[in-house]
């Protein structure tokens, strides 16, 4: 209520001002409401921006004394260009408004740069403002599913995709063997799909590392350099990250860790689509791709069956699901005799069948 309060007391300052002073040359009425329209504008403007932070106070106060100095400087400007009236007074007033308020801020804007932390005393108190950034891996580029799960919204802070990472998107988009061409290419269009997401922030940075020729060290690197996260689903690069203490996403554990829960003893029907390893084993496989073997059904390949779950195995590759096909229950079921339907009697056989045995009917 009380930012309320001051941004209509604004808007009224420059209401009387224009009222006063009379810049536009029209009737005082309309002066003023030119004025109040400005100042309404100036504040609208400034409802756009946020200063939440003590960072934010400190550059706020810094940006206005140097929006007044400037002011200063672009009045002696217009003391000099402009005829003195009341359009001069208008335009030095304005001029000082308007730089006081835009310096205000720009500077809180720019004040999450400072360190307050630095300064210690009754500054070290106050937390830092960090942004979250996560970094692309090429892999997860190409993967494609980081542009599905940005679309649902779950994705935030500053994806962040190096310079380097595209260099080697172009190089395999340009690779002479058609299969690598059409993942790099892929992956350039996941770029641009990424770029249209409204509430997400691309930013390419120019950031390398000459010293390192891996492309996933600089990764690493660039992680510790932002103190953010990586995105990826290489297996490898998790490991290794890991080790030396970044964090990671990986986009394979969740898709694994959204796949149904699936328990000991549940029921559930597959389609068999190739063998096992072991002996009398089919393999089959869910919509999500979870592997699904199931014991004694090699004979049932090309089949659809109901199998019962025996265990679930969580494995770094993902779930896979033990079942077991119950022959001679499924055969039973198929054997099983039909029970005969009994045939209803018409009502019109009624006489006939009391007459045929001798019984007198009464009309």
């Amino acid at each position: 209520m009380d930012i309320i309060l001051v941004r209509l007391l604004f808007i009224v300052v420059v209401a009387v001002t224009c009222f006063v002073i009379e810049p536009f040359g029209l009737p005082r009425v309309w002066d003023a409401g030119l004025g109040a329209g400005i100042g309404f504008a100036i504040v609208l403007f400034e409802w756009k921006l946020r200063t939440v932070s003590l960072k934010r106070l400190i550059g706020s106060a810094i940006g206005s004394i140097l929006g007044i100095c400037g002011a200063y400087l672009f009045a002696l400007v217009i003391r000099s260009s402009v005829p003195q009236g009341n359009t001069q007074s208008f335009l030095q007033i304005m001029v000082m408004l308007l730089m006081a308020y835009v310096g205000l801020i720009v500077g809180a804007n720019k004040g999450d740069l400072l360190n307050l932390a630095a300064l210690g005393g009754i500054f070290g108190g106050e937390k830092q403002g960090k942004k979250s950034y996560k970094i692309l891996d090429t892999s997860v580029i190409i993967d494609g599913r980081i542009a599905d799960i940005a679309e649902t919204g779950f994705l935030d802070g500053i994806i962040v995709t190096p310079q380097f990472v595209l260099r080697e998107l172009q190089l395999v988009a340009d690779s002479a063997d058609s299969l690598k061409r059409n993942r790099g290419r892929r992956g350039l269009d996941i770029l641009q799909r990424l770029q249209k997401v409204a509430n997400l922030q691309i930013q390419i940075v120019e950031d390398d590392f000459p010293a390192i020729r891996e492309v996933d060290l600089k990764l690493i690197e660039l992680a510790k350099m932002y103190e953010g996260k990586i995105i990826t689903n290489d297996f490898n690069l998790n490991k290794v990250a890991q080790l030396q203490g970044v964090e990671v996403l990986n986009i394979n554990e969740l898709a694994n860790s959204l796949k149904p829960i699936v328990l000991p003893g549940e029921a559930m029907r597959v389609f068999i689509l190739k063998e096992g390893k072991e002996y009398n084993q089919g393999v089959a496989y869910l919509d999500d791709g979870t592997m699904v073997v199931v014991d004694n059904a090699r004979k049932m390949i090309g089949k659809t069956i109901d199998v019962s779950v025996t265990s679930v195995l969580q494995t770094t590759a993902g779930k896979m699901i033990f079942g077991k096909w119950d022959e001679r229950a499924a055969y039973s079921r198929q054997a099983m005799p039909v029970a005969p339907q009994p045939v209803p009697v018409a009502a019109t056989s009624a006489p006939s069948t009391a007459s045929s045995a001798g019984v007198e009917t009464k009309p």
